[in-house]
C-alpha cells in the first residue's frame, strides 16, 4: 500500500497489516519484502535513529510500496513536518489528550507547507486562493494522520478528538494505556480491555481507523482484531529475533542436553 491506499483502507472495513521496524540495517527491507506488509511503523519515540537513517527507511520502503508510517518522539507538528520531508507517508503522534493538539498535528500533516497565521486562519475556515487549495490538496492527499490514545484523560476526551476533521486513525498504545489505567502490562485485564473497546467502537462509528500495537501470541491479537481494530501493527523486528533466538536457542541446549546458564530471557523492550 502506499500512502493513498492506506488512508482508504483505514476508512474502509478492509484490515491493514503492519510490523514495526527498529533497525536501520539495510538487510531489513529483503527480509520484510514478502512477509505480507501493508505498511511499516518506524518508531522514533522509543529509538535512535537519525534523520539520514529515517530518510533511506521511509523512501527504501515507500519505494516498495510499503507505507512508511513514522512515529515522531512528541506530539509536535515541527516534528510532524520533518517526518514528512524526511520521506514519511504517514505520521502517528504519541500520547495525544487535547483538540489543541490534534489540531496543531493536523495543520503540519494535511495543510503542509502553511505555518504561522496563515495556518491557524486556514484551519479556521479561511481560504487564501483556489489556486492554493488544488495545490496543497495534491500535496497532502497520501499523508496519513495517526494518533496514538494511550490514557485515561484521551479516552475521556475521545469524542473530541475524533470530530476534528481529516484524522485518519488512532493507535492504542498498550503498554502506556496499561500503565495509564493502573493495570501495568495487564493485557487482559477487564478495564484494559473495556477501554481498548471504547477506543475501537467509537472511533469506528466515525468511519475513522482503529488499530493497536501488539507483540503477544497470534491468538490475543486475532481477539483485539474481532474487537473492532481495523489495523494492526505485528511484533517489532527486535522482538521477532530475540522471540525466536531465546525459543530455538533452548531447543539446542535441550537437545545437547544442556542446562541454562541460569541469565534471564532479555531485558524489557519498550516499543
Amino acid at each position: 500500500m502506499n500512502g493513498s491506499e492506506l488512508i482508504q483502507s483505514l476508512h474502509s472495513d478492509r484490515r491493514a497489516y503492519g510490523t514495526c521496524t527498529v533497525s536501520p540495517s539495510p538487510r531489513w527491507p529483503v527480509a520484510f519484502q514478502n512477509a505480507g506488509l501493508d505498511f511499516l511503523f518506524i518508531d522514533t519515540e522509543h529509538n535512535a535513529l537519525d534523520r539520514n537513517q529515517l530518510g533511506w527507511m521511509c523512501r527504501t520502503y515507500a519505494a516498495m510500496n510499503r507505507a512508511p508510517l513514522v512515529r515522531i518522539p512528541a506530539p509536535d507538528p515541527y516534528q510532524a513536518t520533518m517526518a514528512l520531508d524526511d520521506g514519511a507517508a504517514g505520521v502517528v503522534a504519541p500520547y495525544v489528550e487535547t483538540v489543541d493538539q490534534v489540531e496543531a498535528l493536523r495543520g503540519a500533516i494535511k495543510h503542509r507547507p502553511l505555518k504561522g497565521e496563515r495556518l491557524s486562519a486556514r484551519l479556521r475556515g479561511e481560504r487564501i486562493s483556489e489556486e492554493l487549495d488544488d495545490y496543497m490538496a495534491a500535496l497532502n492527499a497520501s499523508h496519513v494522520f495517526i494518533i496514538n490514545i494511550e490514557s485515561q484523560p484521551a479516552i475521556d476526551r475521545l469524542d473530541e478528538l475524533l470530530a476534528v476533521p481529516e484524522l485518519d486513525g488512532v493507535l492504542v498504545g498498550p503498554h502506556d494505556l496499561s500503565c495509564n489505567l493502573g493495570v501495568p502490562e495487564q493485557y487482559d485485564h477487564p478495564e484494559f480491555l473495556a477501554a481498548v473497546g471504547t477506543i475501537f467502537t467509537k472511533a469506528r462509528e466515525r468511519g475513522i481507523g482503529a488499530g493497536i500495537h501488539f507483540w503477544g501470541e497470534p491468538e490475543k491479537q486475532a481477539e483485539l482484531l474481532r474487537m473492532g481494530a481495523n489495523f494492526l501493527i505485528h511484533s517489532a523486528d527486535l522482538l521477532l529475533v530475540r522471540k525466536h533466538l531465546t525459543l530455538e536457542l533452548q531447543q539446542v541446549r535441550e537437545l545437547m542436553g544442556d542446562a541454562g546458564d541460569g541469565r534471564a530471557p532479555g531485558d524489557r523492550v519498550n516499543i
